[in-house]
């Protein structure tokens, strides 16, 4: 197993607990005589920190290991940037529900010296490429770990798309969007609208219609290595946007194409050797744990 020596720290701003934690984080690992860095944007609201800091995008460049204080939305973020580089992310759960950070603040130090001493699991998760162009040309694009989704932004009125995977036509629909989800994004908003839980070790892409306009579509997995290709209606009076995790967002008119296809580069996520994602969902989604009832 890889050993760490240079750590990077990054954290949601706007809350207290995050702080706490990362206070505490930042003792436990200078007491292990490790080289700390914070994330520049953190740094600012830790005054006499005392640490090395840098931006998100270098920070893949200078750890050996990066850890998350916050939420999964936190660690989506995260993951986008450190992808790349490929230095493996450790979570810890500040958040609500907590698939991705998978560290609870009360166990982080015997979980992080669990990591540090080599007592871990590494899984890679893929993330997807979205493109955008229009008349052949290419006008945004962005990544996602989650899901790619095609929505009507401001608008409430229903998207009409084609559907093209690897070059076949699949359909026209009428349809409030289109989810596009991985894997790691199954548990999350393609869940909400219907699409089945994948597991992370899968190399799928789920598709999911949201209200469509008919009964009889459902969603579809695909292979991981798919290309798929959304055609907006170019008789459409709305201008639909395309947002990746949520976090990212493209602007489309009628007529424009989004390519969405797997990103060559993957994130290494990094547990705790008790990591169990059936126990995970289990707990997050309400599942029963035992036969029988009282």
């Amino acid at each position: 197993m890889d050993s760490f020596h240079t750590i990077g720290i990054i954290g949601r701003l706007g809350s207290t607990q995050v702080l706490d934690t990362i206070r505490r984080l930042k003792a436990f690992l200078l007491e292990r005589r490790l080289h700390v860095i914070l994330e520049d944007i953190i740094a600012e609201v830790l005054p006499g920190h005392g640490l090395e800091t840098c931006s998100r995008k270098t920070m893949g460049d200078l750890c050996d290991l990066v850890i998350v204080v916050g939420g999964d939305g936190s660690l989506l973020g995260a993951a986008r940037a450190l992808a790349r580089p490929r230095v493996p992310v450790l979570g810890i759960n500040r958040g609500n529900l907590g698939f991705l950070t998978d560290i609870r603040p009360d166990e982080l130090e015997t979980k992080v010296a669990e990591v540090l001493d080599g007592q871990y699991i590494v899984e890679t998760r893929f993330l997807l490429d979205a493109f955008v162009t229009r008349e052949g040309e290419m006008i945004g694009k962005a990544d996602a770990l989650n899901d790619v989704v095609l929505h009507p932004g401001k608008s409430t009125r229903m998207i009409e798309f084609a559907l093209h995977i690897d070059g076949k036509f699949v359909c026209t629909q009428k349809a409030d969007g289109l989810i596009v989800a991985t894997p790691t994004g199954s548990t999350a908003y393609s869940l909400s609208a219907g699409g089945p839980i994948m597991h992370p070790k899968l190399d799928a892409i789920v598709v999911v219609p949201m209200y469509p306009h008919t009964l009889s579509s459902r969603p579809i997995v695909v292979s991981g290595d798919s290309e798929l290709k959304v055609v907006v209606s170019p008789n459409m009076t709305i201008y639909p946007q395309v947002s990746c995790d949520g976090q990212n967002h493209l602007n489309c008119a009628p007529g424009d194409v989004v390519t969405i296809q797997k990103k060559p580069h993957k994130l290494r996520l990094i547990h705790p050797l008790d990591h169990n994602y059936y126990e995970i969902c289990r707990t997050k989604l309400g599942w029963s744990s035992r036969l029988g009832s009282d």
